[in-house]
């Protein structure tokens, strides 16, 4: 007798059994769909849109958790209603929805953007520090949003730079930037803009800088180079109106710009210069 058929034999009911084992595992696994939310609690509630299942039996969802614990809420009907309010959630808290779904069909949430953050706040304060710094304070929160700080320069509000919001409801949120002014008044303002894609803008503040106005030389046929009085922001755009060169410098590289007529904007002034060769 072969000893190495009578061990493959013996084997045969533990491989058995070692497939069917698999097989309630894997038929525990049909129960695996998540559909996962995060976001800030808005003071608004989610509607979810519920199929049958796949085999026709009961509802495609099974369980909503919300940061985690497990809701009352009546999913076992074709639409039900995600109530938030009762989870002890003030405005801009973080929240973490997740929906557990069977894996042969998948529930839709008919309103996500209620959890994304919204631009609420409300300005305390803004001006501009003597040392040349733009403070300004807010409250009411509801989500951690960037603030992009603008100037007015040219006729125009520019982007100047930006800086991370707290999202903080309870308390007043304090912030600063350091500013580059140019001569005479100052003008700067800060804008949060959510996914509603409307800007929320802050009041202006003015800024009275004594330094002296910015000139440059040439202002015709300029050849290789021009050469601010002081450093200055500038924008240079060509006779279609494209920006060809930004920065801030006490001079422009012009070598490389095709020969012809440019508007430069520089301090808080507008002109042009025209490129000889």
């Amino acid at each position: 007798m072969n000893p190495f058929l009578n061990q493959s034999t013996e084997r045969r009911p533990l491989m058995r059994l070692l497939l069917a084992l698999l097989l309630i595992l894997s038929s525990g696994l049909s129960f695996a769909g998540n559909i996962v939310l995060e976001g800030n609690y808005q003071g608004k509630n989610l509607y979810v849109r519920n199929p049958f299942a796949g085999s026709g039996v009961g509802f495609c969802t099974y369980e909503v958790t919300v940061n985690g614990s497990v809701t009352t809420d009546e999913w076992n009907s074709s639409a039900f209603e995600v109530d938030l309010s009762v989870h002890n959630l003030d405005p801009g808290d973080r929240i973490v929805v997740v929906i557990k779904h069977k894996d042969d069909c998948a529930p839709k949430v008919l309103n996500p953007e209620v959890l994304n953050p919204q631009s609420t706040f409300e300005t305390q304060s803004i001006a501009v520090s003597n040392d040349g710094i733009l403070k300004w304070s807010t409250t009411n929160e509801a989500g951690v949003l960037t603030y992009i700080v603008e100037q007015y320069r040219w006729n125009k509000w520019v982007y100047v730079g930006e800086v991370e919001g707290a999202g903080r409801t309870g308390t007043a949120n304090n912030y600063s930037f350091m500013i580059t002014a140019h001569s005479s008044e100052n003008k700067f303002r800060v804008k949060q803009v959510d996914y509603t894609a409307v800007p929320r803008y802050s009041p202006t503040a003015t800024y009275q800088s004594d330094m002296a106005l910015v000139d440059f030389n040439p202002k015709k046929g300029v050849e290789d180079k021009i050469t601010f009085t002081a450093e200055t922001m500038f924008e240079v755009f060509d006779i279609h109106g494209n920006i060809v060169k930004k920065g801030f410098s006490g001079n422009i590289d012009a070598s490389n710009l095709k020969k012809g007529l440019y508007y430069l904007n520089f301090d808080n002034s507008t002109s042009e210069f025209m490129k000889k060769k």
